[in-house]
């Protein structure tokens, strides 16, 4: 008896794992390796390779032949302007090729991590929020919302409850996609990645 309850607490626990590991795309897992790869060759072992895996999730869905309607392209999404600029801060990346897996996980790498090294803040959790809206809508953005939100008195230095809540400008639907785009990467697809490698804010 005691053991059919066991493996009934077992089976359970399986069924409760579910949700999860479905939010994650079949064609994810292909591409597991190689964005790992390439994201530890830009930021070491401590890689936060689920946040990046987040990322993907949100910007294609890990369709390698996404287009947006405004002409971003691949897995991580690049415009043709970026994708071409990419070569200036990794001769890596010469060549753009937005709809190959392994180009497209080193652009996101390190585009995010040119993003991480401009940036500052009280935490790192804050840190990569703003890294993550800049990657979204550009640096120049999140500069004068940091400078926007000293100006009413909240922290330039903190993200949460503070700089995310200033538009230094944006159109109204693009500072909402903005904002939603740092929230679904960090607070809802991450998790589901959490098995691939370090996550970031895990205490927020």
């Amino acid at each position: 008896m005691r053991s059919l309850a066991m493996i009934l607490c077992l089976l359970l626990l399986l069924v409760a794992c579910q949700p999860a590991q479905a939010q994650i795309p079949h064609s994810a897992h292909q591409y597991r390796n190689d964005l790992t790869r390439q994201a530890r060759l830009i930021w070491g072992l401590n890689a936060p390779v689920a946040l990046f895996a987040a990322q993907v999730h949100q910007e294609s869905a890990w369709n390698v032949r996404a287009v947006s309607p405004v002409g971003a392209k691949g897995l991580a999404q690049f415009m043709p302007a970026t994708a071409a600029w990419m070569p200036d801060i990794d001769r890596s990346l010469a060549n753009p090729q937005p709809f190959n897996p392994t180009w497209s996980f080193r652009a996101l790498a390190r585009y995010n991590y040119w993003h991480f090294q401009r940036i500052k803040a009280d935490t790192d959790c804050d840190r990569w929020a703003f890294t993550l809206s800049a990657y979204n809508g550009g640096l120049g953005w999140v500069l004068r919302d940091k400078a926007r939100a000293a100006e009413n008195g909240d922290s330039r230095w903190l993200y949460w409850d503070h700089t995310e809540r200033y538009n230094a400008g944006r159109s109204a639907a693009n500072f909402r996609e903005n904002r939603d785009y740092v929230q679904r990467i960090i607070h809802r697809h991450q998790s589901h990645y959490a098995t691939w490698g370090p996550s970031v804010c895990a205490s927020h």
